[in-house]
């Protein structure tokens, strides 16, 4: 197999993994990103002395990232440092309440006791339902391409058995009556894009995936993460090209021919992957094609997944008691998820995702300083198609005063840098359609057979991998989508 080539477009998660995999089977693989540095979504940015990450910034499942090293006979020790994070997620509410999130179970119980003594019974029995939806959607089906209906189909009976018509929220609350309980057991969904009130319950198996392999973060960041899979790569004889957009899919009749970049370059390859966004894949990439133009049409029926609003923040001073990972509850929960997913409206109030790497790597910030970013999700640019360039320092003002009320009294006076990312950079950075954080949303009616095919139904030798694919957003979904990805492509190449 060693005469095949094969391109893969965009080096985020999903592309690295992809090409590591299609690498260590002896396909001469090129791996080519837009930006000056691979990561995609997992960027980075050095200011000031201070290391920030882009995001994602959960790590779960290592087992999945420890397999793209094995497949060489490798560690992943040799290239990243992963270091437990606990508890997972405090989280807090506006009157007070703490909650520690972990797999630590005694301790966890007896926070549940604390706050709501009357749902441990419940919780216990929610734990079960996430291991059989974890066996079935993830371990069973996390790494398997739905090409066509009938896989959709023979997958029915095990969704049906764990109700997956319904949604999160309400799953969990048919276990546990109090209303922060509820809201601890199905925030989940929102890192990967998802209302807790509209998506299915097959998602409440991030509990079990978290449970069985833990939360870690890379030392020295997200991104250095990124740039152990890139070392791999290379070390296995893959070739990157970073800071030259791919501007052409190239096509012959109903076959892919090569790529064609912004600076010139053009090569052709027996196979090509896109990690890129779907919509500029199709609508841009293959736009002189009628098959590009067509999906993209269909594309835009789509529910695409809301935005982010992250301000980034270096501070003087250590906060040992805020934990690596908080999520501050607003005072309302499905009131703020409908503006978000349904109105699109900017609403006065928010609930937000607080990301102190420092707490768990100094290196991270100066000497005596601290790494921050707080995330805040916001309607896609369809839903509320606003100047964020005018509004984003104001919105920023507001949600440091929010954490200046519930946890750091004094951070106005005690900010070395700060800076905001907002959807507009989304679009323009990522080429994200409507500025989406990450992809399509993830609806029953937009999962498994029907969200877009690893490998396009009417070009074949042209596939997908990344957030937009089956199974979706997070590090082991798009991990995930290479191997499914992977073993078409390794198929169809020999």
């Amino acid at each position: 197999m060693a005469a095949r080539t094969a391109a893969v477009i965009g080096a985020g998660f999903g592309g690295l993994a992809l090409a590591i995999r299609l690498q260590s089977a002896g396909i001469a693989t090129t791996l080519i990103e837009a930006r000056d540095r691979p990561g995609g979504r997992a960027y980075r940015w050095q200011r000031e002395g201070f290391t920030f990450d882009a995001g994602p910034t959960v790590i779960t499942d290592p087992a999945c990232l420890q397999e793209l090293w094995g497949l060489s006979g490798q560690s992943i020790d040799r290239d990243v440092t992963l270091q437990p994070v606990m508890p997972f997620y405090r989280l807090n509410w506006p009157d007070g309440t703490n909650f520690d999130y972990s797999n630590d179970e005694p301790a966890l119980q007896a926070e549940i006791e604390r706050m709501c003594p009357g749902d441990l019974a419940g919780y216990r029995r929610f734990l079960d339902y996430s291991a059989g939806v974890y066996h079935e959607g993830y371990e069973k089906l996390g790494a398997h391409a739905f090409l066509d209906f009938a896989s959709m189909i023979k997958a029915a009976p095990a969704l049906a058995q764990y109700q997956a018509w319904r949604s999160v929220y309400s799953m969990v609350s048919s276990f546990v009556k109090d209303e922060r309980l509820r809201q601890t057991l199905s925030f989940h969904t929102l890192l990967v894009g998802g209302n807790p009130m509209t998506t299915s319950s097959i998602y409440a198996l991030i509990h079990k995936l978290e449970k069985a392999g833990g939360v870690w973060f890379a030392k020295g960041g997200t991104s250095a993460l990124v740039d152990g899979m890139v070392a791999l790569f290379e070390r296995l004889g893959g070739t990157i090209r970073v800071g030259d957009p791919v501007e052409e899919i190239a096509t012959l009749g109903d076959r892919v021919t090569g790529v064609r970049t912004k600076s010139g370059w053009s090569a052709k390859f027996d196979a090509v992957a896109s990690n890129a966004d779907l919509m500029h894949s199709y609508r841009d990439l293959l736009g002189g094609s009628g098959r590009g133009r067509r999906v993209a049409r269909s594309l835009e029926r789509k529910r695409w997944s809301p935005s982010l609003f992250v301000v980034h923040f270096g501070i003087k001073g250590t906060w040992p008691g805020i934990p690596h990972h908080m999520i501050l509850f607003g005072p309302r929960y499905g009131g703020l998820l409908h503006d978000i997913y349904e109105t699109g409206v900017l609403p006065a109030d928010f609930s937000l995702y607080l990301h102190h790497p420092t707490v768990t790597d100094p290196s991270l910030a100066p000497e005596g300083c601290s790494t921050f970013y707080a995330l805040a999700p916001v309607p896609h640019l369809g839903k509320l198609p606003i100047d964020w360039e005018q509004m984003k320092e104001a919105y920023a003002d507001r949600i440091l005063a929010e954490i200046e009320r519930r946890l750091i009294p004094d951070i106005q006076a005690r900010i070395v840098t700060r800076f905001c990312y907002t959807p507009e950079d989304f679009r323009g950075d990522l080429a994200a359609h409507l500025g989406s954080a990450f992809s399509l949303e993830p609806l029953l009616t937009q999962s498994a057979w029907f969200r877009t095919h690893n490998r396009d139904d009417a070009i074949p030798n042209l596939y997908f991998v990344g957030a937009g694919t089956h199974p979706g957003a997070g590090i082991p979904g798009v991990v995930g989508s290479a191997k499914a990805t992977a073993r078409l492509m390794l198929e169809d190449l020999r």
